[in-house]
């Protein structure tokens, strides 16, 4: 049997960090959907935790009695990997819309999700398979999450949030992984413990997030110390000053005029090289002087500016869409497409339309 003061313990500590990075994220970015979307994963994550506390292995000095809550905590607490999805989307695939299916497989899981509840976790065949399914679910909610972090690293010219990627996959990522695994699962099975699979959950959970609230100081989204933050300001100015012999002019003379961008599978790592400069102050230089965060953010504006003038000359009237999305650097005519609506709002034969049209 577990420890019950050793559980108890980081049971209170994993709340109290929770409620600091809420807390500070909604402080530092308070109209990002995405800093309420964490706050609302963490409350989820607390209300998970002080479910543990209702389970009949707890010890009675810790036991809290939630059956009237019962509802709200069991539809909420598998919401967890669904929320996360949505802020690793947020966080990480800027000017993207979410995918539609996945909002409908998540509003689905909810509601299903409280049905259980309502059926008591009945027993049956039908309700095994939809708990499996549901599990299954939370699995790739995760999974997707996971992609999303991962996919856009070497593009991110924000140098804190590449860093913050890296907690998110390997640590947030995994740590909810491994909660759905073994409660869902291993549990379920019997091959573990409940009381101890919980002690273990918990003890992760309290390490975690009180890393991630020291960890956040760097990112200042929970203001504790002053020193780690004039140590991040000295950092960005040096970081620009050491740019600034790399200007505008001789940026866009060596990557406009010479139309690099035009280069399929351009990548920051081979800009750098064509232009002679280290990877790092080439992103700090595309970040801080030209103002994007995201380095095919801005291969996108130069192909699409590239495409438009080529879409509203007369010469090209006969040419086709895809040709002009070749030529300008896209390698299919589907990314090339989403890319110029995001941008211009409009469809490229739209927008060659009306150009030619004289509108």
């Amino acid at each position: 049997m577990s420890n019950p003061i050793l559980l108890y313990t980081a049971q209170i500590i994993a709340m109290m960090s929770l409620t600091l990075l809420a807390i500070g994220y909604l402080k530092a970015q308070p109209q990002a959907a995405s800093a309420r979307v964490f706050a609302l994963t963490a409350l989820f994550a607390i209300l998970y935790i002080v479910d543990g506390m209702s389970e009949a292995h707890v010890d009675s000095m810790f036991y809290i009695n939630l059956a009237r809550w019962e509802l709200l905590i069991h539809t909420a607490v598998p919401a967890i990997p669904g929320l996360f999805m949505i802020y690793s989307f947020l966080e990480f695939q800027e000017q993207k819309r979410f995918p539609v299916v996945l909002v409908v497989l998540f509003a689905i899981q909810i509601v299903l999700e409280a049905t259980l509840v309502l059926l008591d976790n009945g027993n049956g065949v039908a309700i095994d398979v939809l708990g499996l399914t549901l599990d299954i679910l939370q699995l790739l909610f995760v999974g997707f999450a996971i992609f999303w972090t991962v996919s856009g690293w070497s593009a991110d010219l924000v140098e804190d949030r590449r860093v913050l990627r890296w907690m998110i996959i390997s640590l947030q990522g995994a740590l909810i992984f491994l909660v759905v695994v073994v409660e869902n699962f291993l549990v379920v099975f019997g091959s573990i413990a409940l009381d101890e699979a919980q002690l273990v959950l918990i003890m992760a959970i309290a390490i975690l997030v009180t890393a991630m609230v020291i960890a956040t100081m760097r990112f200042d989204y929970v203001s504790l110390s002053k020193v780690i933050r004039k140590v991040a300001v000295l950092t960005e100015e040096a970081s620009t000053v050491n740019s600034a012999d790399f200007n505008i002019d001789s940026f866009n003379r060596q990557f406009r005029d010479a139309k690099i961008y035009r280069e399929a599978g351009l990548t920051i790592a081979s800009l750098a090289k064509k232009l002679g400069l280290p990877e790092y102050r080439l992103r700090a230089f595309i970040h801080k002087t030209l103002g994007y965060r995201n380095f095919n953010a801005m291969l996108h504006q130069y192909r699409i500016e590239d495409a438009c003038e080529a879409l509203a000359d007369p010469e090209n009237r006969t040419v086709p869409v895809l040709t002009i999305a070749l030529t300008v650097g896209y390698q299919s005519i589907t990314p090339f497409n989403n890319a110029f609506r995001e941008i211009m709002g409009v469809t490229p034969s739209e927008y060659r339309k009306r150009k030619l049209s004289g509108d």
